[in-house]
């Protein structure tokens, strides 16, 4: 039987067998016995849980849909994630969150979770407004204390629209590398937001991992999947990192379970997207898409069987 995931290790095929079984109620009545998330390689040599958990939930001026609800509900949500196996946590400047993930995390070895932020480059809007916007290089060192850590696995570039960002903003490209060389970041790359933006980073090497937005329908998409699809192709087949966000639409469709069923089906099928980010709000959400997870490989694995 072959994997059903591209970067998928087949010692955790067991608990695919599990679940398939019937066990699923076991695997997943609470932290004690949670079972494993399958892992997957990126670029840079990452490895990382095929789920992580996404904080940029109506999100924007440095502030999210968890902050607003209260800081003990983002606390919780943030360790339940970590303790069902959830450990990449996708944070942003532009959405807040890194010092309370950090504080959630506190107690926890560093290696033992994935964390990912990104820069925001743009003239407005982002980071602090005592920052200085084109110095990089001070963001990154403001994430580390944030942080309280002496790296960040991956730092991106956010938001990228344009087609000739590469251009605009290599140098924060060249400060980003910088803070690889030094070993303040594993990895950097951008998040895109537009179909040219994308493009441009399948053509760049500079770009480690990419964030890109895809689901079946085109829903909050840089356009329909027929266009998006072979320049993520690209991207994997150039051995970048692709991180997949944005599967139900930006939260179109979250109460839809067929929905959610048939973004990680085709998702997962692609064959391009190395791992996956939800927008967790609620412990109840981490569950049930890890069981659904699980069902979606476990189908896969079944055909190709």
């Amino acid at each position: 039987m072959t994997s059903p995931h591209p970067n998928f290790d087949p010692s955790r095929r067991q608990f695919l067998r599990v679940a398939a079984a019937g066990s699923v109620g076991a695997l997943w009545s609470g932290p004690a016995g949670a079972a494993e998330v399958p892992r997957a390689k990126l670029g840079a040599g990452l490895d990382v849980p095929l789920l992580g958990m996404g904080t940029g939930v109506k999100a924007g001026n440095r502030s999210n849909a968890l902050v607003r609800i209260g800081e003990k509900h983002f606390i919780d949500t943030i360790r339940r994630s970590y303790d069902e196996g959830v450990r990449l946590f996708d944070c942003a400047d532009s959405y807040g969150s890194l010092p309370m993930v950090a504080k959630a995390l506190k107690d926890k070895p560093r290696e033992s979770y994935v964390l990912v932020s990104k820069v925001w480059c743009h003239p407005k809007g982002g980071i602090p407004a005592e920052e200085p916007r084109d110095d990089s290089m001070k963001v990154i060192e403001r994430f580390l204390r944030e942080a309280g850590t002496d790296h960040i696995d991956l730092v991106q570039l956010h938001c990228q629209t344009a087609a000739d960002w590469t251009s605009v903003y290599r140098s924060h490209m060249e400060v980003l590398e910088e803070a690889k060389q030094k070993g303040m970041i594993r990895a950097h790359g951008c998040s895109c937001h537009s179909l040219e933006a994308l493009k441009a980073a399948a053509e760049d090497p500079w770009v480690d991992v990419v964030h890109a937005r895809i689901n079946p329908w085109g829903v909050k998409m840089d356009g329909p999947a027929a266009a998006v699809v072979p320049v993520l192709r690209q991207i994997h087949a150039a051995g970048k990192g692709v991180i997949g966000m944005k599967l139900i639409g930006e939260g179109e469709f979250r109460n839809d379970p067929a929905k959610i069923d048939e973004a990680l089906r085709f998702v997962l099928g692609l064959g391009c997207v190395d791992a996956l980010i939800v927008g967790f709000e609620t412990q109840a959400e981490i569950i049930d898409y890890k069981k659904r997870l699980t069902t979606a490989l476990d189908e896969k694995a079944s055909r190709k069987g």
